[in-house]
């Protein structure tokens, strides 16, 4: 009888101190950011190209895990908004415009928006103390968004010893905007007269799929990564997408050799403007093929990282929130145009 009497005694303290804690336990649970009060808000005024996205659910945080941030297209959060981004491109071309006529709140900020190099951003003058931030691929932008960028490569094993197998030209150059007066031309004009160029695009009427892109490049030893303007960190998919996840060693013609070095690694690519002369180039191309321990030596940095491509401009936008609380308040760019053309060829 004792037994009994003392195991059901047990029994209900175990049951009153399972309900106690019970009571004070809180499970975890995964918390949506944006439901905090201390959310920041950006307003997309007009969409780049007016190739708008989806911005169903919590944009940031449910696809690149950015808290407390939203983003938002719908004209009528203005007031609310503490970020209204504007794209130059339509503002240039006129087909969008600045709500001027709306009353702006003292808090607000307006950031200029563009991926292009000054001599495509059009006339800034009028934009004189008009914005607040700048968003572009500079590194000196209050929010830098890099056409590409490496990050560590986790997947360590598949790096390739001999990467010359599959090669079968010389360079290979994919140009879709063919002008005789860009550097990039004339350059080009030089270094066909001493070795093999395989030319894709509009130049040779050989236009190249989405799909070909990259295993067309793959051939190619190296792949004349050169931009349509030399401009402070203006470094495109070029370097990033067509050489670099395409297998070929980048040429590359574009900004100063330290621009380059501050975003990939020295072994990864050849600057055009480490040569005495484009007969110099070529002929220091010709002897790399020839030399497999030297030319593979160019690709030992996939062991360490990969490429991360950033093409989506919901992306680029949410980047806003992990700045925003270090960004200085008052900031006015007085003259936009000098700012854009500052350090520019």
């Amino acid at each position: 009888m004792k037994k009994h009497i003392f195991f059901a005694f047990v029994s209900i303290l175990l049951l009153c101190l399972f309900l106690e804690w019970q009571q004070d336990f809180q499970p975890l649970r995964v918390i949506n950011p944006t439901n905090d009060k201390n959310v920041t808000t950006i307003l997309v005024w007009h969409w780049p190209f007016n190739i708008a996205y989806s911005l169903k659910g919590d944009v940031c945080w449910e696809l690149y895990s950015i808290p407390r941030c939203r983003l938002v297209d719908q004209r009528s959060l203005f007031p609310s908004a503490h970020v209204v981004v504007f794209h130059n491109r339509e503002l240039i071309e006129g087909t969008q415009k600045l709500p001027s006529y709306l009353p702006r709140p003292q808090w607000q900020r307006w950031a200029w928006m563009s991926l292009e190099a000054p001599a495509n951003n059009g006339n800034l003058q009028q934009f004189a103390g008009i914005f607040n931030m700048t968003i572009t691929y500079r590194r000196d932008s209050d929010i830098t968004i890099p056409y590409g960028k490496l990050v560590p490569n986790q997947d360590v094993g598949n790096l390739q010893e001999d990467v010359t197998a599959n090669k079968s030209f010389l360079a290979c150059w994919v140009i879709s905007n063919y002008r005789r007066q860009h550097k990039r031309s004339q350059v080009y004009k030089e270094l066909k007269a001493i070795i093999a160029v395989k030319v894709y695009g509009g130049l040779t009427n050989t236009h190249l799929s989405a799909e070909a892109l990259l295993p067309t490049i793959s051939s190619c030893y190296f792949y004349l990564a050169f931009e349509n303007s030399i401009s402070k960190d203006y470094i495109t998919e070029k370097l990033w997408k067509n050489a670099y996840q395409g297998g070929a060693v980048p040429v590359v013609l574009g900004p100063p050799l330290n621009d380059y070095k501050a975003v990939a690694p020295p072994q990864s690519f050849i600057h055009v403007d480490n040569f005495a002369s484009v007969k110099d180039l070529g002929e220091y191309l010709q002897q790399l093929a020839e030399d497999k321990k030297r030319y593979n030596e160019y690709f030992t940095w996939k062991r360490q990282w990969k490429v991360k491509l950033y093409t989506d401009w919901r992306e680029r936008m949410c980047k806003i929130c992990l700045q925003y609380s270090n960004l200085p308040p008052q900031k006015v760019y007085s003259d936009l145009a000098a700012w854009s053309n500052a350090n520019n060829s």
